[in-house]
């Protein structure tokens, strides 16, 4: 084995996933960041799947193929979701789990429990969490969200920041492991934001009002974060919305279980 060869094994190696598509400008954008820190693998969905969550294609056929992106270089696409592309990059591409899991960078920001529930960027961070795969979920504000109507518009300078932070954060985990108690970092980067204003956030835990917009030929989704005026100062709503903040959350996968408030209703049961 020559000695880059042998260099390139011992790299580690980065799935890049994402829910826009294998087309989307914001995968390029970070991947070229990511290069700089190891092997990055590329599997993301033909077309958009925004709005999937963590879905998995059960009664469809999924097909993989050879894709190559407009730089040149050769990825991996899937017709199925961005967790169906986790399971079929560690299953069937790389045959091992990768050492970390990037997904994005997505164009429109993710924040709030809806979006974030919601989202195929996040969906595919959380199915990796849930394998044990550390993971990194990257989004951007786009000047108009990505839609059946087309794409949203995105300005280069927030990609490329997005970016920058994205591989900061995903150099720190390589390094030194996710921080304990930690299964997925959210990164949110707002319009027109200062590279210096980081501020790590919790989830906004309030759902969506009315977000469905009467066409002429039905409804569409339209999110719009102006609408919460009551929101907490320490989440990622208010920091990006509201302060400009690039926002950080900290998400752990798991549900919590108070067993202990149906003891009265274990004993209806019986009774």
């Amino acid at each position: 084995m020559t000695e880059k060869a042998e260099t390139y094994r011992m790299r580690p190696t980065i799935l890049l996933v994402n829910d826009d598509g294998i087309d989307s400008i914001g995968l390029l954008v970070v991947k070229k960041e990511l290069e700089k820190l190891g092997n990055v693998v590329i599997v993301a969905p033909s077309d958009r799947k925004s709005g999937a969550g963590k879905s998995i294609s059960v009664h469809d056929t999924v097909k993989v193929m050879k894709a190559q992106l407009s730089d040149g270089s050769e990825a991996h696409t899937i017709t199925g979701t961005p967790a169906d592309a986790y399971f079929f990059a560690s299953d069937k591409v790389l045959k091992n789990p990768p050492d970390l899991l990037v997904s994005g960078i997505n164009l429109g920001e993710n924040i709030g429990i809806d979006s974030v529930l919601s989202s195929g960027t996040m969906g595919a961070a959380f199915e990796a969490a849930i394998h044990g795969t550390p993971a990194i979920s990257a989004s951007c504000y786009a000047t108009s969200l990505p839609s059946v109507r087309g794409d949203g518009e995105v300005s280069m300078r927030e990609l490329k920041l997005t970016a920058s932070i994205t591989a900061k954060v995903a150099e720190y985990i390589l390094e030194n492991g996710m921080p304990e108690g930690v299964d997925v970092i959210s990164i949110n980067v707002p319009k027109g934001a200062d590279p210096e204003k980081v501020k790590i956030t919790e989830i906004y835990y309030k759902g969506y009002k009315n977000v469905y917009i009467e066409r002429d030929d039905g409804y569409e989704m339209c999110w719009d974060f102006t609408v919460y005026p009551d929101v907490g100062p320490e989440t990622d709503l208010y920091a990006a919305r509201k302060e400009g903040y690039i926002s950080i959350t900290p998400i752990k996968v798991r549900f919590s279980h108070n067993k202990g408030a149906l003891k009265d209703l274990l004993k209806f049961l019986s009774s």
